[in-house]
């Protein structure tokens, strides 16, 4: 059997090509207030440090959203629902419930406690990984809905040029999730609302068209879709350890390390698996493409570059969680991260562009399914960016669940909506 890389779920592709700058969409006037608006950063309590991707739900509800890469989130909490208990989690570290009157609206600082596992749990772990892959595999029938449901989910696109934003872009999806014991009910996705803003700061001359886009969030899923990471056949291309285990949500979960063979002379990819202790269900995976190929890699992701323009891949990292709901299992959280720097031919100066793409799933829903159309549908060969013009509302924002980024997507648009208004007087 032969692999390509990205034969299957193409994660990132971009075209590169020589441009102006791009529009700004115009800023948002009114937002809804039917909803409690929370704001915080989630921090180890021991260290002070920002906890990357903590989960933070509503307890009894399907209402949730992740922390940033700098710990900071934003959930929107409807005021019709009476229970408010939020819930923080992350892997390594013990659940903390709380209640919504010890909250403010801006400025909360959630501090989690270490979550370690006994020594003697850690290192009597009498299992071989390969097998306990196959077997959560099998297991995915039990864990996972064998119904098809709709989920809706909260997009973003961000490009930053060295440490400065100069593209965000965002949506709220629509997916038809086909059923996990019917592989071929291809997942439906569709853009409900967008916005975006092209114009944060002017990039060198280089305009990146990212390709695939809401598509790949959901190929990432990747037990539904094992293809390149757990495929039988791809399997004998990998080397799997156990690497111990870890608390996530306060259940106890597997480590499997996994790495491509040395003699595999393509680009696959290496990193963790977690795998539930007690169901056998997966609970995420964090991996990247293998730092040894990431030459090899390249091109697969880049579909045209400019003439003179030499482009190295510096990383290629992917996250994806799930997360369990009167025990079954759904997807919950998809990232990925692309690190490039380009340097033009006879320039002293280079340029390192940062490319993340984030998915959250902030509802779902068994009762009102709606399979549209495959014409209605988002495709793999899609650039997102072009797309969300075509769905903007001005006053559509307030009620949706976002992952805050380092710069809010509402800061930028909204300075932009002032540069516009005074370059038009």
């Amino acid at each position: 059997m032969k692999i390509t890389l990205f034969s299957i779920i193409t994660l990132l592709a971009f075209f590169i090509a020589e441009t102006g700058y791009g529009q700004s969409s115009g800023l948002p006037e009114d937002d809804s207030l039917a909803y409690h608006p929370i704001q915080g950063k989630v921090l180890d309590i021991e260290t002070g440090d920002p906890i990357i991707f903590a989960s933070v739900y509503l307890i009894g509800t399907n209402i949730g959203t992740v922390s940033n890469s700098e710990g900071e989130f934003l959930i929107k909490i409807p005021l019709f629902i009476e229970n408010k208990t939020l819930v923080v989690s992350s892997i390594g570290y013990k659940n903390k419930e709380l209640n919504f009157k010890q909250l403010n609206p801006e400025d909360n600082l959630i501090k989690l406690e270490p979550n370690p596992i006994p020594i003697e749990e850690v290192t009597i772990i009498n299992q071989d990984a390969r097998e306990l892959i196959i077997r959560a595999m099998n297991k995915v029938p039990e864990n996972y809905s064998d119904k098809p449901l709709m989920l809706t989910s909260f997009y973003r696109e961000t490009i930053k040029q060295n440490r400065q934003y100069v593209a965000v872009s965002e949506a709220v999806l629509d997916c038809y999730k086909g059923s996990y014991t019917s592989l071929a009910e291809v997942d439906r996705v569709k853009i409900f609302k967008g916005r975006k803003s092209t114009d944060v700061k002017k990039m060198d001359t280089v305009l990146f068209k990212l390709q695939g886009g809401p598509k790949t969030m959901f190929l990432l899923d990747f037990v539904k879709n094992p293809m390149e990471l757990f495929d039988r056949e791809v399997m004998d291309y990998y080397i799997y350890h156990m690497g111990g285990i870890v608390n996530i949500n306060d259940k106890q979960a597997y480590v499997v390390d996994f790495d491509q063979m040395d003699n595999i002379d393509f680009p696959l990819y290496s990193g963790k698996l977690y795998i539930d202790v007690l169901s056998h269900a997966f609970v995420g995976a964090e991996f990247r493409i293998s730092p040894t190929k990431l030459d090899d890699a390249a091109p697969y992701l880049i579909r045209k570059k400019p003439l003179g323009m030499r482009i190295d891949l510096i990383n290629a990292s992917y996250l994806v969680k799930y997360r369990s709901i009167e025990d079954t299992w759904y997807l919950n959280h998809v990232r990925t991260e692309l690190i490039l720097a380009m340097k033009w031919k006879k320039k002293l100066f280079k340029s390192t562009f940062t490319t993340v793409s984030e998915m959250a799933v902030t509802d779902l829903d068994h009762e009102n399914l709606n399979k549209f159309k495959f014409r209605e549908a988002t495709r793999r060969d899609d650039i997102f960016v072009e797309q969300v013009s075509d769905f903007e509302d001005q006053n559509f924002w307030g009620e949706y669940n976002i992952i805050q980024p380092e710069e809010s997507i509402e800061a930028a648009i909204e300075r932009i909506g002032r540069k516009l208004k005074r370059g038009s007087r």
